[in-house]
């Protein structure tokens, strides 16, 4: 009987290293492309993402040949305890122009608390354009028991923002740091637990 289509054991081993060789680099892969995705989202403003530092240096001249409606939008993250809301429901920007908007939020509890806001913008295609000067989500904000705080966020629209473009939509959401704290915390416990470190004998 001949032997021709019996696999070759050796060719067989050096496939299977191949194989985990590929699995181990595109889980790799996968690994680097989060911060890699994260910088190219900061840059292009994909996925709705603005500045997450203030800009120091920029030409503010107003044109008032156009109107961009820009309208603002609070969301207070699931069980975290505030009260957060726009002083108004949007304002109309001429591009190039230096605008102040303010926010206000309220922690409702009788407890310290430490707030962390999330900025985005649609389109999408916009928040490359939308650029931050001062922003109360550029860092953690820090309540005392039942304190109310207004909170200003100095923007410019960049004038070479799209034609198309008319209308923007600038959203918040408000989270609770400790609340995030906590969730990492029990992640990482329901790690230890699902995967034990052995016994030392």
């Amino acid at each position: 009987m001949s032997d021709q289509n019996q696999p070759d054991p050796i060719s067989t081993k050096a496939l299977s290293l191949r194989l985990l060789a590929l699995a181990v680099g595109m889980f790799g892969f996968g690994f680097l492309l989060v911060p890699i995705y994260d910088v190219f989202c900061e840059i292009t403003g994909f996925g709705g993402r603005t500045n997450a530092e203030a800009i120091v240096n920029i030409t503010t001249t107003a044109d008032e040949s156009r109107e961009i409606q820009l309208e603002f939008v609070t969301t207070v993250n699931q069980y975290a305890p505030w009260e957060f809301h726009s002083e108004a429901d949007g304002m109309t920007v001429h591009p190039g122009g230096l605008y102040e908007a303010y926010f206000v939020a309220t922690n409702l509890t009788e407890k310290h608390k430490i707030a962390q806001a999330v900025p985005s913008v649609a389109p999408q295609q916009a928040a490359a354009y939308f650029k931050k000067l001062e922003c109360f989500c550029f860092s953690n904000q820090e309540f005392m028991p039942g304190e109310e705080k207004r909170m200003p966020v100095r923007f410019v629209v960049d004038s070479d923002l799209p034609d198309y473009i008319d209308t923007i939509t600038l959203s918040y959401t408000f989270f609770d740091t400790a609340r995030l704290t906590d969730n990492s915390m029990n992640m990482d416990h329901s790690e230890e637990m699902t995967h034990p470190e052995p016994s030392k004998h």
